[in-house]
């Protein structure tokens, strides 16, 4: 898979990149160049679809949040699961993450919806499917980018230890569901999406659970709170 102007981080690379040249995800990129060709709109844009490994590299993971695929509105996605660029409105599930954030850890919303902060300090937000349509959700599931990132939860899985995996909703416990919870902690509740969010996502404690567990290995506890938009942006 050769998208041109996407480099894969280093140590990520040297794990995954030979996933990169199997005929699956050759045949992927094929995909990708023919919609592109035909005038349809790909979210996110080329350079930030590895963004999420970009941000967190192999050996700075220590929180691991799984999504399903991008957001499919205009200037929405940037290659983190659950994030939105500075000034674009958080949506609903992102609202109600911060709501049990801040019910668990009394950690105000930021009035923005933007993780990158918690990408660089540690926490890899995945998507499932790293790639969509313009309005239309799922419209690249089962096209070859679920066993990519299934590669890259394995690799986490097999040579790191006491990482915390989030897993929201069915979708991402399967996803999930090879993780060796004796070197790891996995943490299950329904998803954050208005739908499901009051079903067990509301009160399911995971910040300040995953906390707790890192610090109970000897590593510092993730800084949940994110700077203002201000700040974030320079303005």
């Amino acid at each position: 898979m050769n998208e041109g102007r996407i480099k894969l981080q280093p140590a990520w690379k040297e794990r995954i990149g030979d996933y990169l040249e199997r005929p699956d995800m050759q045949a992927l990129s094929s995909f990708l160049r023919a919609e592109k060709q035909a005038g349809k709109v790909v979210y996110p844009p080329g350079p930030e679809i590895f963004a999420a490994f970009d941000h967190t590299p192999f050996d700075a993971v220590r929180v691991v949040i799984l999504g399903q695929d991008p957001y499919h509105g205009p200037g929405q996605a940037h290659g983190l699961c659950f994030s939105v660029r500075p000034g674009v409105p958080p949506p609903p599930s992102l609202q109600n993450i911060f709501k049990e954030i801040q019910r668990d850890l009394a950690i105000a919303p930021p009035g923005h919806g933007c993780l990158t902060p918690w990408a660089d300090r540690g926490v890899l937000l995945l998507n499932s499917v790293l790639t969509v349509e313009q309005g239309l959700a799922a419209s690249h599931q089962g096209k070859g980018w679920e066993g990519f990132t299934d590669a890259a939860v394995d690799a986490l899985n097999r040579e790191r230890e006491g990482l915390v995996f989030m897993l929201w909703g069915s979708y991402a416990q399967r996803k999930g569901q090879l993780i060796d919870t004796r070197r790891h902690l996995v943490l299950k509740s329904v998803h954050p999406s208005p739908l499901s969010a009051h079903r067990g996502f509301l009160g399911c404690g995971h910040f300040s659970k995953a906390n707790a567990y890192l610090e109970s290995r000897g590593q510092a506890p993730i800084d949940w709170a994110l700077p203002s938009r201000a700040q974030l942006t320079g303005d």
